[in-house]
């Protein structure tokens, strides 16, 4: 008996685990197959077909909301990539008043629903905008403009994260022995820090790209009239009908989210290693 228990408790965990895999990850293999039926409602195999593929790609209000989604998704990764890694390094290296304080409402947007954070942005907006009309007689509408702000204000905290822990296994005696050798602060930073932390900003970055290419509720509470962007368009469609040309887009946005969280664990792998 206590030479089958743990083959028992192995098979057991085994099972779950296989159970476990399959509840989370059937669905999205369902998605992919019948993003390639010719069954025009995309619920039966009918054969294979590339021609809801070719319909993606001709559909010009969908690639205007893609193009626009990659606008979004690249200005708010650049601005919150330079805010984030320069919130990182005070964090890390210096002591300040006021910095506990600070660091609890970094992890604010990643530890709060995704909802709340988009009400508290819309109600944000309304009242800047109203004190904007007021002042200035001038009042803006919602659009890119305060999309890109929100996606700057929810990504900035990750790639906080992840900066901080390149720069946390930081050997500073590297610095100490270019500040001996006569570099000045910015030497230092530009030919010893900044290459030994780059996998990191690299890798903050590509999280941020990827959080904000995908993200719904904040993108649905922060866009206006007339601005399309992709799962916002992805939802509406959805709404009026189902058809496997929301399929095929879904099987390419899945596509380029694994590729980039991918890509980021394996730059910051990369510089762990290096």
């Amino acid at each position: 008996m206590a030479r089958q228990a743990p083959d028992a408790g192995g098979l057991l965990l085994r099972l779950h685990t296989g159970a476990t895999l399959v509840f989370l990850y059937a669905p999205i293999v369902v998605l992919v197959v019948f993003s390639f039926t010719s069954d025009s409602f995309g619920v039966r195999w009918t054969g294979f077909t590339l021609q809801w593929y070719e319909r993606l790609f001709r559909d010009e209000r969908l690639i205007g909301a893609t193009l626009n989604t990659l606008l979004v998704a690249t200005i708010s990764t650049v601005i919150a990539t330079v805010i984030g890694t320069m919130l990182a390094f005070a964090m890390e290296r210096y002591r300040f008043r006021g910095r506990t304080g600070l660091e609890a409402l970094l992890y604010v947007p990643i530890v709060i629903p995704e909802i709340v954070m988009a009400l508290a942005l819309l109600g944000f907006f309304a009242l800047a905008f109203g004190l904007i009309d007021a002042w200035f007689g001038v009042r803006p509408v919602m659009g890119l403009a305060t999309v890109i702000i929100a996606h700057v204000a929810f990504t900035i905290s990750f790639v906080v994260v992840v900066v901080r822990t390149s720069l946390k296994s930081f050997d500073l005696r590297l610095e100490e022995a270019a500040a001996d050798l006569g570099a000045d602060p910015w030497q230092t930073f530009r030919h010893i820090t900044l290459p030994l932390i780059l996998p990191g900003i690299i890798g903050g970055a590509l999280l941020g790209f990827t959080l904000s290419l995908d993200d719904f509720i904040i993108t649905f509470f922060t866009t206006g009239p007339g601005t399309s962007l992709l799962p916002v368009e992805v939802y509406g469609q959805v709404k009026r009908a189902i058809t496997p040309k929301i399929n095929a887009l879904s099987t390419l946005m899945l596509v380029a989210s694994i590729t980039l969280v991918f890509l980021s664990q394996f730059v910051q792998r990369r510089g762990r290693t290096a």
